[in-house]
């Protein structure tokens, strides 16, 4: 009997023991091909031997050291690649464990500024419905996931919620597309407007929309009103590359796609691809700046952050991606995986949209694709689909509740960026006899 907390109690999992490449290997010998990457994780697959040896070199020289006494090589090595490669105006970086541990201390870093330069009432974070930002209290409630949620709602702090830029489900018939996303931003004015423009301190969103709606982009022009309307009320701008940045998208900042600066932002999950857990908070100079030259510290902190193993495995796997530059070959790949995914799924009739940007692609599922209606939430349609694909041989992210919370389907696909171009074809050709096996 296992002693383990799984994530779900009555799940019979595989036991994974290896790695090759693209692919995990199970105790029985079965290869998985990881079209996910886990959650949008392995980017470099998982037997790169670089990151290894930077990992065991690391070890051998120091293994930990905290923060409180002590800096280290690699973290100061890999902030300055980092800010080397970062948006206008990012000049520092906050090393975490983790996505969620770097939304907690993007949102704590925003509240800390305005007290730092003396506006104590800018209190109010707003942030968008379909989105997700971790599981800790602060990053649950910025999320917009209802699912996720529900059971923890009297426990979590007021955020405001606004609509997501989601035009498969949300652009109004006969709307231009310039018009929907004007529109879909302008809701941030309208909440400001309502809340007080002194009260409000942020607003956080994913430049790719990741697990919660699966790979959705914002239209063109909408993150460059959200920017304007942040510069015209004095809000900070969080934008959260936890799942969409590190060269998912094509760059190694994935709003370098979406031509915005932002104030603060996330990353994570690729920055460590799987090999070490990290991740970090980065914020332009001007708030740093306000932080030292007022109180100097920044009220906030984990045992781990900073941990020399971890940043040195980010630091052998972001000058992975920039000296074999895979965010260019993530670019040369999206056409590669749109041309697969929808000659597999383009016509077929329970998929409503097909969406993604880099190597971060969504299949959204519906019941009617005319209409656009989603499934019954009672028959699983995702849940069984990843029980369908993991027998094909395809590790995948379906995920429920994509409309609101509890409706619709959708699966999210992240392979690594080592990918052969064959592989789009086999990632479709699986994930098709899966979806043939839930349907049928």
């Amino acid at each position: 009997m296992s002693h383990v907390f799984p994530r779900h109690c009555h799940a019979q999992l595989p036991t994974a023991v290896g790695g090759d490449g693209c692919y995990l290997i199970d105790s029985t010998g079965k290869r998985y091909f990881d079209a996910s990457g886990g959650a949008a994780v392995s980017c470099l697959g998982h037997s790169n031997e670089r990151v290894r040896q930077a990992i065991k070199d690391q070890v051998d020289r120091l293994a930990f050291a905290h923060t409180g006494f002590f800096t280290s090589d690699p973290a100061e090595e890999l902030a300055d690649l980092l800010i080397a490669n970062a948006p206008e105006g990012i000049e520092r970086v906050y090393f975490v464990s983790g996505g969620s541990e770097a939304v907690e201390a993007a949102i704590k870093l925003a509240r800390q500024y305005y007290l730092e330069v003396g506006q104590p009432e800018r209190r109010h974070l707003i942030a968008r419905r379909q989105s997700y930002h971790g599981n800790t209290l602060g990053a649950l409630a910025a999320g917009g996931n209802a699912w996720r949620r529900a059971q923890f709602d009297p426990l979590l702090i007021g955020v405001s919620h606004i609509a997501p830029c989601y035009e498969y489900a949300e652009r109004a018939e006969g709307e231009s597309l310039a018009g929907y996303g004007r529109r879909a931003a302008d809701e941030l004015e309208a909440e400001i407007l309502r809340l007080g423009p002194e009260t409000v301190m942020a607003f956080i969103a994913e430049p790719v929309v990741g697990a919660t709606l699966g790979a959705v982009p914002a239209v063109e022009g909408y993150f460059a009103r959200i920017r304007e309307i942040c510069d015209k009320y004095g809000v900070l701008l969080i934008l959260d590359e936890v799942m969409c940045g590190m060269g998912r998208t094509g760059h190694l900042f994935a709003c370098t796609g979406e031509g915005v600066r932002p104030d603060i932002v996330t990353i994570a999950k690729g920055l460590g691809a799987g090999y070490q857990p990290v991740g970090a908070m980065l914020c332009s100079g001007a708030i740093y700046d306000a932080i030292a030259s007022g109180s100097g510290f920044f009220q906030h902190g984990h045992t781990y952050i900073g941990h020399p193993v971890a940043t040195a495995a980010g630091l052998a796997v972001v000058r992975e991606m920039l000296e074999r530059d895979l965010p260019a070959r993530v670019r040369a790949l999206e056409p590669v995986m749109e041309r697969e995914l929808r000659k597999a799924f383009g016509q077929h009739p329970n998929v409503g949209d097909i969406r993604g940007r880099g190597l971060f692609w969504g299949v959204e599922l519906v019941a009617d694709r005319d209409g656009k209606e989603p499934y019954d939430p009672a028959k699983g349609v995702a849940g069984k689909l990843k029980k369908a694909a993991m027998a094909q041989g395809l590790i995948c992210y379906p995920m429920p509740g994509t409309r609101d919370g509890r409706n619709g389907d959708h699966v999210l696909l992240a392979p690594p960026f080592v990918m052969a171009e064959e592989d789009a074809g086999l990632i479709a050709q699986r994930l098709a006899a899966a979806l043939e096996d839930v349907l049928r």
